[in-house]
């Protein structure tokens, strides 16, 4: 993929994505399990509200990259079947209608389907939040089984429930960060996008148990996030990849100190000061539904380190979009 170095940045950036999706990020794998369903219900009823209080507190603009379902207050199935002008994509591991376990229902009924009331939470936030897309309905892009007519058709969606609420999307996060049809977002007026992490256990379409055990020497280890540099596609897309996510306390990572976590986003943010560079921090809001004190001291922390080099003046803390508005000025 040919890309082209961003200008140079005259201070380090911090930044925060959300991947926002409540229920429409597990459906294809897990169905409605009921650790996502509960995971979701608590998201819903207070990890939102509990993040914008952060983010006001700290005067901190997040990035929610929003699956466009979420838009809607409620939708309904008619003689052409649910969402009929999505084209369904046909992804190996899912054999069902991509829309099967849509209810067909509304906010009220099916409260994790459905974000309306959560939209307008974020977009009249006092600290201004940037609301991007993270598809209409969590197709995966960068499979093989997702069509250059899937992902249009997902898009169009997108930018037509945002338009609603006077949004216009410019920054968007893959779904499980496969990345594809760059072109189809260019088309649409996307901007900039979420790149996978530059480190060799993110690349590719597989999550080996090697990789997985890499991933997680590096965070016992507190080693180094990689911090990065925003580069333009051939299609003047800005890809701004991530650096770290901040992941839940489940499994195997629950045994891992908060403080290990915090030490290493640290260290990202103070490379990021030090080199002009990007820490690009990212999690889910389901992230933050179980052990939520703990998970967000942990982030509280983070937060306060990039506030403390904000205030002596070598980092910025940006949405994606306002990056990208700071490299399209040079």
């Amino acid at each position: 993929m040919n890309t082209e170095k961003a200008p140079e940045l005259e201070k380090g950036i911090f930044t925060i994505s959300l991947d926002f999706e409540l229920i429409w990020g597990t459906l294809d794998l897990y169905g409605t399990e009921e650790y996502f369903w509960e995971a979701c219900k608590i998201e819903r009823n207070e990890v939102v509200d509990r993040l914008l209080e952060l983010f006001n507190e700290f005067e901190i603009p997040g990035t929610w990259c929003t699956v466009g379902h979420l838009f809607l207050d409620k939708c309904e199935s008619n003689g052409n079947g649910k969402h009929p002008e999505i084209v369904r994509p046909r992804h190996d591991w899912y054999k069902e209608d991509w829309f099967a376990q849509d209810p067909c229902g509304n906010e009220k009924t099916d409260p994790l389907f459905y974000g309306k009331s959560l939209i307008e939470k974020i977009q009249n936030n006092p600290v201004r939040q940037e609301i991007g897309s993270h598809s209409f309905s969590h197709i995966i892009f960068g499979d093989k089984g997702c069509s250059s007519e899937s992902a249009r058709s997902d898009i169009a969606e997108c930018v037509k429930a945002a338009e609603k609420f006077g949004i216009k999307l410019n920054s968007f996060v893959f779904p499980r960060d496969r990345v594809g049809h760059l072109d189809i977002l260019k088309e649409f007026g996307f901007t900039t996008y979420r790149g996978a992490i530059p480190k060799w256990y993110e690349q590719g379409e597989d999550r080996s148990v090697v990789k997985r055990l890499a991933h997680l020497w590096d965070v016992v280890t507190a080693a180094p996030p990689p911090t990065v540099l925003p580069e333009y596609e051939k299609n003047g897309l800005l890809n701004i990849p991530g650096s770290m996510i901040f992941f839940p306390v489940q499994g195997l990572r629950r045994y891992i100190p908060m403080s290990l976590r915090v030490k290493r986003a640290g260290k990202g943010l103070d490379e990021a000061a030090r080199e002009k560079r990007i820490f690009h921090l990212w999690f889910h809001p389901t992230n933050m539904a179980f052990e939520s004190d703990q998970m967000f001291a942990g982030l509280r922390a983070i937060i306060r380190h990039a506030v403390k080099l904000r205030e002596v003046g070598v980092l910025e803390i940006l949405s994606m979009s306002e990056i990208t508005e700071l490299s399209l000025q040079k």
